[in-house]
């Protein structure tokens, strides 16, 4: 029997996956991408008798690569809290799927493993911007506000390197960096010793510090809409930098667009923090669109359409 974990490349699938695999360390198979490469149960070559953990990543956009799975007999748990669509009943299928505003993939997994990570589930909230459940989930765990915060970077920067167009745009592999993580059980430890670590804290910082000089393409007291550069540093900051927008006009929506390498725009939408609900109603209406109802977004949005989505989006939180 072979195992396969399939994760996003974000601090989400990535703290999610690290959980699961200190609890159960058994040699594997890892299947990941970008961020925003989320049809990976397309790459799966399983076998009957196979098991399959899938983490973080929509069941509606992998229905088809799911259902060829289970109709070969391949054994699928799967942790998400994106739109699902209708969720297959089938024996060879455990879900947990929870589509909650305040709930993320590494909380799922945490509640499964009974908290024996908690750490790593707090890390991956604050990287799924999820800021206010993770700090109450920090006072809970005993941490000083100081601890909380370090937390909070080393979330951001494991979600900061999940962005880009393609992986040359990332500062590792999300496998390469899962591969960094994996051996320190308390992330506290990874902050202290890892050259990895510090890599991407001196890049998150770069590339946050470029995107200061950026102005709204449009903005009023519900909305604002910002157009990013065609250059690797703005496709890599931008889940990050919608999140800042957010966390710093927490009334206000958000839509992120970065020019990506097809000639389109990958989007980035994020619902007001005192209403995090619509992100996925707005992207679902959009081809490779989705999401979860706080944070969503669209994987290629072609450039005629720019102007009709900016006009949803303003209609759409009004």
């Amino acid at each position: 029997m072979n195992q396969y974990y399939v994760f996003n490349g974000d601090a989400d699938g990535l703290c999610a996956l690290h959980q699961l695999r200190l609890a159960n360390p058994a040699i594997v198979s890892l299947i990941t991408g970008v961020k925003r490469d989320i049809k990976l149960l397309d790459r799966v070559e399983a076998n009957a008798g196979d098991r399959v953990t899938v983490l973080d990543i929509s069941l509606d956009s992998n229905r088809k690569g799911l259902m060829r799975l289970l109709e070969m007999d391949v054994i699928v748990e799967y942790f998400d809290h994106h739109h699902a669509g209708e969720i297959p009943q089938h024996p060879n299928l455990t879900p947990h799927i929870d589509l909650s505003a305040e709930v993320c993939t590494s909380l799922l997994v945490d509640q499964y493993l009974k908290g024996a990570f908690h750490l790593w589930a707090i890390t991956a909230a604050f990287g799924d911007n999820l800021i206010k459940k993770a700090h109450q989930l920090a006072s809970l765990a005993g941490l000083t506000e100081a601890e909380a915060i370090q937390l909070a970077h080393l979330g951001e920067y494991l979600n900061y390197n999940g962005y880009g167009d393609s992986l040359s745009d990332l500062h590792f592999h999300p496998e390469a960096l899962y591969k960094e993580i994996e051996s320190y059980s308390n992330p506290f430890d990874f902050i202290a010793r890892s050259a990895a670590f510090t890599q991407l804290e001196s890049g998150f910082n770069h590339d946050m510090s470029a995107s200061n000089s950026l102005h709204p393409l449009m903005s009023d007291d519900r909305c604002a809409a910002y157009l990013l550069p065609d250059a690797p540093w703005a496709r890599r900051v931008s889940g990050n930098f919608a999140n800042k927008l957010a966390n710093e006009n927490p009334e206000r929506a958000h839509a992120v667009m970065t020019p990506n390498h097809s000639g389109k725009y990958t989007v980035s939408v994020r619902a007001s923090l005192v209403n995090p609900q619509g992100a996925d109603v707005l992207c679902l209406q959009f081809d490779t669109g989705g999401g979860r109802k706080a944070a969503a977004g669209i994987n290629h949005l072609p450039p005629d359409s720019l102007d009709y989505f900016v006009t949803s989006f303003r209609q759409h939180f009004s």
